[in-house]
């Protein structure tokens, strides 16, 4: 791959600002002095109030599309909580477009969290029975072809945004990540991310290859496990490498680590949120119970372990997420 030349076809890729750019860095103080390392933390949770967290970045080249295909509805899947869905519907809602989201549920949901926002952001909502038959996809498909025959023009963006277009938000970032390194005087021989649906460690990945940062980018599974992840997140930087004109990439050399999504996707321990409170505690930092919590957690009991050792400077990302607590109050509470 001719990367100079990669770098140049970027620039012209479509994009809208939506975010708060760039987000900030800084040093975990008291975390790197209790573990004998260098920890630093990117907070992609400042990308914007209603917007905030990785979501946003991704849709800066989702909705570029969307408008570019003169769409006028987006349709978009999730949690009863998802991010990226209350995101989407604060983008359109901004942008003068409506929103149709298609929430996975298993019983009937408290209007809290993430789901009060999106009533508020004025998305429509389509409620799906996760033990169901049909799946978010094709519930979306199905969404999109009432709107047609209703004269509309819907764009889908699928759960997390995190196919070849959305690859470009965190593609880009790594770019923003250099440029910090400069004005910082640090280099990040690690990047650490959660990895939920993929979107975000393979534009981290890519971003690393394209721009000769030379660094290890480690994902932490959430949900699912490394074997899933390797095969998505291939997909998508495949996808991503097919719009710039590049053909796949074949020395893919993916790292992700397992054993910390606990009971499951979006299901909290007590030890998990007990972490959570500690570092809040300790940095003044609110982690999210789905995302960040369970990574961080994962980074922290790895370091420990000795995984990292031969890092020196590791740069945790931040993804958002915090409106995730709320509806999970009371269990926090007990382990106050």
């Amino acid at each position: 791959m001719d990367y100079p030349t990669v770098r140049e076809k970027l620039n012209k890729i479509d994009r809208i600002e939506l975010a708060n750019l760039p987000t900030p860095v800084y040093g975990l103080n008291k975390v790197s002095r209790e573990l004998g390392k260098n920890i630093w933390i990117k907070r992609d949770d400042f990308t914007g109030t209603e917007m905030s967290g990785n979501k946003v970045r991704k849709l800066e080249f989702s909705i570029a599309q969307a408008l570019k295909e003169e769409a006028d509805v987006l349709i978009t899947a999730g949690g009863i909580q998802s991010n990226h869905a209350r995101a989407t519907a604060a983008a359109a809602a901004r942008l003068g477009l409506k929103s149709h989201l298609v929430l996975n549920i298993s019983a009937p949901p408290k209007t809290e969290g993430n789901y009060l926002l999106d009533k508020m952001l004025g998305a429509e909502i389509t409620l799906l029975d996760e033990n169901g038959d049909i799946t978010l996809s094709q519930k979306m498909e199905q969404v999109a072809d009432e709107y047609r025959a209703n004269g509309y023009k819907p764009y889908i963006i699928p759960v997390g945004a995190s196919n070849g277009v959305g690859n470009f938000g965190y593609l880009n970032t790594v770019r923003e990540i250099i440029e910090q390194e400069e004005k910082l005087g640090v280099t990040f021989d690690t990047i650490v991310c959660a990895v939920g649906s993929g979107g975000t460690y393979s534009g981290l990945y890519l971003g690393n290859k394209i721009f000769e940062a030379g660094k290890k980018i480690v994902g932490i599974t959430v949900c699912d496990n490394k074997d899933y992840f390797t095969k998505v997140c291939g997909t998508i930087v495949d996808q991503t490498l097919g719009l710039l004109g590049e053909g796949p990439d074949e020395d893919k050399d993916f790292t992700f680590i397992d054993g910390y999504k606990g009971l499951g996707y979006a299901i909290s321990k007590e030890d998990e949120l007990r972490f959570i409170a500690s570092i809040a505690a300790k940095e003044g930092i609110i982690l999210d119970p789905v995302y960040t919590g369970k990574a961080f957690y994962g980074l922290y009991n790895e370091v420990k372990k000795g995984t990292f050792d031969s890092c020196k400077n590791i740069l945790f990302i931040h993804t958002g997420g915090q409106y995730g607590l709320f509806p999970k109050q009371e269990q926090i509470a007990e382990v106050l």
